[in-house]
């Protein structure tokens, strides 16, 4: 479901690391040997690459994309580039910093939720190495968010959820069913505890078979319930968690589709939607992307961006089908 497309025979680190110093070499930067490179490699050759630029050199790829480039595609490049527990542990920092806004709050809620356990507990890892502060305690203790929003969001960050086990208990499923449901239809009425723990605990198979019982049980998604409770900042955060833990593929439709809505683009909302998805499911969200907007992520990316912005960003996205 990755979209990138990585070469039959690929050099060793070492070969492009060589070239990717003479692309940053001289005057004037070959912007489009970089994107030739690091955008045809995973992350594993990435970093192997990062380490060989380092010892050649005695300067990071990093430090070097930064000082060579500039604007909307040096932060693509560089997160692109970065180890990508590192990269979503930065973002995080960088959303606990600004206003109470969805936007912001969909970052780490993308964190928590739309990877797997272990990539969440290498984040953790990262933040701490990176800043020397726990996340699940930096959101916990967040002024920005006020109850009971922040307790969602540091139980959602702090979960371990176990991956493997396909097992689903269908009688927990109906059972927990029926509290969402109590928890989300009555308008004005805060969300309990009872979606805290169940949002914030139970297994990606668990939660599917739960939101499954609950579309039988009550004739619609509970995502629909929740999009009618207008105006209720923490029924938004948990429609994207759910989304995100089950279906992250419609959540990141809407990441990309909203950062080109209006007037104007959110370059940031545009990039983090696309560079974290390109090795993860973007064939899925390119799919679901084109039947909810009658278009697609290609088409939508050439006409809000251009130049090397544009250009990395579609190596990223790949071809359409």
């Amino acid at each position: 479901m990755a979209s990138i497309s990585v070469p039959n025979t690929v050099p060793s680190p070492t070969e492009d690391a060589e070239n990717i110093r003479k692309a940053v070499q001289g005057w004037g930067t070959d912007e489009k040997a970089l994107i030739e490179i690091l955008g045809h490699r995973t992350a594993a050759q990435r970093a192997e690459i990062a380490v060989a630029y380092e010892g050649l050199y005695d300067e990071t790829l990093l430090d070097r994309l930064h000082s060579e480039l500039s604007g909307d595609f040096r932060s693509t490049m560089m997160l692109w580039t970065m180890d990508p527990a590192a990269r979503d542990a930065k973002l995080a920092n960088k959303a606990l910093k600004k206003k109470s806004d969805l936007r912001h709050i969909w970052v780490l809620v993308e964190v928590a939720c739309a990877s797997s356990p272990d990539h969440l507990v290498a984040v953790r890892k990262a933040y701490r190495a990176a800043y020397d502060a726990s996340l699940e305690e930096d959101v916990a203790s967040c002024s920005l968010f006020k109850n009971p929003l922040r307790q969602f969001l540091a139980r959602l960050v702090s979960a371990y959820r176990y991956a493997g086990d396909d097992h689903v208990d269908g009688d927990l499923a109906t059972a927990e069913a029926a509290e969402l449901h109590a928890a989300v239809v009555g308008k004005g009425q805060t969300l309990h505890s009872d979606v805290v723990r169940i949002v914030g605990s139970r297994s990606k198979p668990q939660l599917r078979s739960t939101l499954e019982r609950y579309r039988q049980e009550h004739g619609k998604a509970i995502d629909e319930v929740l999009d009618g409770r207008r105006g209720d900042q923490l029924a938004a955060v948990l429609k994207a968690a759910l989304w995100c833990l089950t279906s992250p593929e419609k959540h990141f439709a809407e990441v990309i589709r909203t950062s080109i809505l209006g007037l104007g683009t959110d370059e940031e909302m545009l990039t983090r939607g696309i560079v974290s998805r390109a090795e993860v499911d973007m064939e899925k969200m390119k799919e679901e992307y084109k039947v909810r907007y009658n278009t697609t992520v290609t088409a939508d990316v050439r006409g809000d961006t251009s130049g090397d912005y544009m250009n990395i960003l579609l190596t990223l996205v790949g071809p359409e089908k």
